[in-house]
């Protein structure tokens, strides 16, 4: 609990000192016109006030990530909790804020469309594949999940309510729905609310723990967990799988540390908000308090059961995360508590994953210029849900690590755009270009010993990464000397 207050701490004082230092980069401009005023359509540039805006981009990013994540990271130990902080102030937040600004100032484009102005055709090719992939990914995880939570549910043994098909066929419809419909019919209505009711019940369970859980002894040397031999206990061994913390930590946590899908909903919001001055709070206020979330799922991970991470690995295995937020829900807050806990935790991917396919359909039409009319809404919305629902009959845990993969590999691509946009301005890039530094180290590493991958032995892919993120910081810098050298 110490190490879970401290990290809340300095998410409050990286948003109230740094992230000022970070905006001063960015060169807002608070008397200049945003996409709202300029492009009012009426579906999606719309005006939303900034407190709804920022709940609304809280629900949009937040999903099932820095929950299921943080909770499949807790088997690491603490260390989990040091990677979410570090992760969400030097990397997160810095890549949610950029991906707002960078929207807000390109008329509040896709991802896409702003790699083609600061790149090529080629980058912006890459980043649309990348793009629609991982938001039909998002998508897809985004019906499982939820559907899977609440099929789950003891309330509903016996009845309809308690089959898998019946609520993937229910959130389908209602993905429908909100990706067809103007924003201000659905989203800036309902949002809200949702976002103040997973607050409540995210402090409601902070609180619990805080007062009920069981304590488990620490180490002498902190730094120990990267190496786990010194345990003698196997009920108080973290990493009882063995799994390397590099780089594997570090893309199971993603959501509330940094993560690539918040970058393709930075366009909803940019499109909605009336003044630049409201960035920071909406997008770097919105990644600070999913930093909270995933601190709290994290801590109830690694101190919430009484057999420690042995009886944490055998919920994982039996039911997978869900199962571990049925129980650590209902012990905590009670059966009333429990309930409301759960369907905040449902709403949370719901919300997110109507958000997923609205981005990919505006992703799509941003990128072949079609017109915003409800036949080519339709002629795009039927068959990618069409597609969606045939995609939940797949094994969930492979859809999630490849989800998990391009996640990392999004996130550590709008970094090197917002390292382009700082170094276009000469102003201090340091903020962007190092997570991106980090992050193409962690996203090699990863794809050289993962299965999924080359599959070569951890002493390699370390070096190797470390490597490539060094060599891509110096051939960008090196493009960048060129261009203005060029142009004087």
């Amino acid at each position: 609990m110490l190490i879970f207050f401290s990290c809340l701490a300095l998410l409050v004082l990286a948003y109230k000192f740094y992230s000022p230092f970070v905006e001063r980069q960015a060169g807002m401009d608070f008397n200049a016109k945003t996409p709202q005023t300029r492009f009012n359509d009426g579906v999606d540039y719309v005006e939303v006030h900034p407190i709804k805006a920022f709940l609304i981009q809280f629900l949009n990013v937040a999903g099932v990530g820095p929950i299921f994540g943080p909770i499949l990271g807790a088997l690491y130990g603490p260390v989990a909790l040091v990677w979410i902080v570090i992760g969400n102030i030097l990397g997160g937040a810095v890549h949610d804020y950029f991906s707002g600004v960078l929207s807000i100032k390109e008329d509040g484009k896709s991802l896409p469309e702003i790699a083609g102005h600061y790149f090529n055709v080629f980058f912006k090719g890459l980043m649309l594949v990348f793009t629609a992939m991982l938001l039909f990914f998002v998508g897809v995880v985004f019906i499982m999940s939820p559907a899977g939570l609440l099929s789950n549910l003891s309330y509903f043994e016996g009845t309809f309510l308690s089959g898998n098909t019946f609520w993937v066929l229910v959130i389908l419809a209602y993905y429908f729905l909100a990706t067809l419909l103007p924003i201000d019919k659905i989203i800036t209505k309902l949002y809200p609310i949702f976002g103040l009711l997973m607050i409540v019940m995210t402090v409601s369970l902070a609180v619990a723990l805080l007062f009920n859980a069981p304590h488990l002894p620490m180490p002498a040397d902190f730094l120990a967990y990267f190496d786990h031999s010194h345990y003698n206990e196997e009920l108080l061994q973290p990493n009882p799988n063995g799994l390397p913390v590099w780089p594997l930590l570090f893309v199971t946590i993603t959501c509330g540390a940094i993560s690539g899908f918040h970058s393709t909903q930075a366009p909803i919001m940019a499109r909605c908000l009336t003044n630049e001055k409201y960035v920071r709070p909406v997008y770097y206020g919105a990644m600070m308090s999913e930093g909270i979330v995933a601190c709290v799922w994290a801590t109830a991970g690694i101190a919430a059961f009484p057999g420690g991470y042995v009886e944490l690995k055998q919920i994982l295995d039996q039911g997978g995360p869900g199962l571990v937020v049925n129980q650590v829900a209902t012990s905590y807050l009670g059966v009333m508590g429990g309930v409301m806990a759960i369907i905040a935790v449902a709403v949370f991917p719901i919300t997110s994953g109507d958000t997923a396919f609205r981005s990919l359909r505006l992703t799509i039409i941003d990128a072949f210029n079609i017109p915003q009319s409800i036949r080519n809404r339709l002629l795009l919305a039927v068959p990618i849900l069409t597609i969606a629902y045939f995609m939940t009959k797949i094994d969930f845990t492979l859809i999630w690590r490849y989800f998990a993969f391009s996640n990392m590999l999004l996130s550590t691509s709008v970094l090197w755009l917002a390292t382009k946009y700082l170094l276009d301005r000469q102003a201090f890039h340091w903020i962007v270009s190092l997570p991106a530094v980090i992050g193409t180290s962690v996203t090699f590493s990863y794809i050289l010993t993962a299965g999924i991958g080359l599959g070569l032995a951890q002493e390699l892919s370390k070096p190797i990464g470390v490597g490539v993120g060094i060599v891509c910081l110096i051939a960008l810098m090196m493009v960048n000397k060129k261009y203005k050298t060029a142009a004087v």
